[in-house]
Order: structure tokens, then sequence, then C-alpha cells
């Protein structure tokens, strides 16, 4: 299985399903370790071929783990976890004691907002705010308005925004790729971070979440900084990306990019 220290390819056509979850350790010196134990455990067994990838990302607190998986479906993640998943999560306690796991939630990628940006600029830091809704309207009315400011606006230093949608229509996760933390301090301490707010605010059906592990602002700087923030640690590549399936090119500074128009057919969402 290869290993990389790159972000995934979120965009990947054979990805049916992504699966976020969160783990939090007893210390920040259990991050690694626990993160090493899921990997080991991931390139020690029989793998399913629906499984495309596996990414784990630290939180700059030290407190938890973010797991993010694609798979091309979930009957197969259901039938590895029925039948594999306890005793692979046996052996990682045994490695790691105390670590607790608030659950897991099944995405599906439906828009993404991806402008151009010069060769070599690659992000550093992953930022995950997350909504809850009332059903898919309000997620596809959410995901829609975010993305049409960030494509007007052409946020300096944001290498991609990604919104995922629950199957279940009751929340939303913007999967933000930055290219470092400065880019995204500058990005929460200024007028298109308050525009947002103010449009969520208004839009009915959509509450933000407060961050189940946030990270204090500091005094006097934007709450928006209280959101948890990541570093990726380690990606595993099960199954490569096809060759030829890349999504199309961003679009011209100032227009909508094209993945954000036609990136890749739209799975049928519930209701």
């Amino acid at each position: 299985m290869p290993l990389t220290t790159d972000f995934p390819d979120i965009r990947r056509a054979d990805a049916g399903t992504a699966l976020v979850s969160t783990w939090l350790v007893p210390t920040a010196g259990l991050q690694r370790p626990a993160a090493d134990a899921v990997h080991t455990e991931w390139e020690q067994q029989e793998r399913p071929d629906a499984m495309l990838s596996l990414t784990t990302f630290l939180s700059t607190d030290g407190g938890h783990l973010l797991h993010y998986a694609q798979w091309t479906n979930d009957d197969d993640h259901r039938e590895w976890a029925r039948t594999r998943r306890e005793a692979a999560v046996g052996r990682i306690d045994e490695a790691v004691p105390g670590i607790r796991r608030p659950g897991l939630v099944r995405y599906r990628r439906y828009r993404s907002y991806v402008p151009e940006r010069p060769a070599g600029r690659r992000p550093t830091l992953l930022v995950v705010p997350a909504f809850a809704t009332t059903g898919p309207a309000a997620q596809r009315a959410l995901a829609g308005a975010v993305l049409g400011v960030l494509a007007r606006e052409q946020v300096p230093g944001l290498l991609g925004a990604h919104f995922h949608l629950s199957q279940d229509g009751t929340k939303v996760l913007n999967y933000a790729e930055w290219e470092d933390l400065s880019a995204w301090r500058e990005f929460a301490d200024r007028g298109v971070s308050a525009e947002l707010a103010a449009a969520i605010r208004a839009m009915d059906g959509v509450t933000p979440v407060p961050p189940e592990f946030p990270t204090p602002p500091e005094p006097g700087v934007s709450p928006l900084r209280a959101v948890a923030r990541y570093h990726l640690y380690r990606s595993l590549i099960n199954v490569p990306v096809p060759a030829g399936t890349a999504p199309p090119a961003a679009g011209r500074a100032g227009t909508p990019p094209r993945g954000d128009r036609d990136d890749l057919p739209r799975p049928p969402l519930p209701g």
C-alpha cells in the first residue's frame, strides 16, 4: 500500500462515500502512536478493493485525530465493519489504550471550489467547519451559497473547499485546504468570513455546529479561530486514482471554477 505525505485526492471519481471520524487521545503524546497503530493495522490486513484511501490528520491542540476514508460504496465498508472492525480496534487499543471514538459520519462529496494556483503550492492546514441542516434542500442551499462567495472573492491561501453532505440530510462538512496557518488566520479575521457568517445565519434550516474539539482563540480575535485545525500525518492509498479521471481544471480568476460547475456527477441525495 503506497504511503504519501500529500493530501488525498478528494475529487477522485471512484469515491462513492467519504467516512469521517474523530478519535480522542488521553494526551498529546499519544496522537502519533495512535495514528501509527491505525495505519499499521491497515497495512497488515487484507484490504477490500472498495477501500480506496485512508488519511489521518492530527489536531493542532494535540487532543485528537481526524480520519478521512474514501470507499467506493457503503455496503462494502459496512461488511468490513461487521466482520473485521472489532478485532482491528482491539489490536489498536492494546497498542494505545484510552482512545475514545465519538462515532463515524457517512458523507458524499457534493461540490468543490478549487482555484487556479501556481505549481508547487500545496496545502499544509486542514480546517473543517460543520453545519447542522434540516434536510437535503438546506444542505444544497448552504453549499451553493458559500461556494458562490468563495468563487467571487478568490480568498488568498484557500486551495480548496470541498463540501460534503451527510447521507441522512442532517450535516454539511466543509473540508477546507489552506496553504498555511497565516492564510487561514487572515481569512478568519477579515470581512469575507463575516459576510459568510451573516449569510449562513440568515439561511433557513442551517445552524453552524460549534467545534466538538475547539482550539481556544487568542484574546481579542475572531471566534472563528476556535474551530479545530489539523495537519496531515499520513495517507495510505489502497487503490491509485484511475488514470484519466482527474476533474477538469479550475476556471479563470473571478469566475466559478470548473470543478464547481461540472466537476463530477452528483450522486442522488435522500429525499
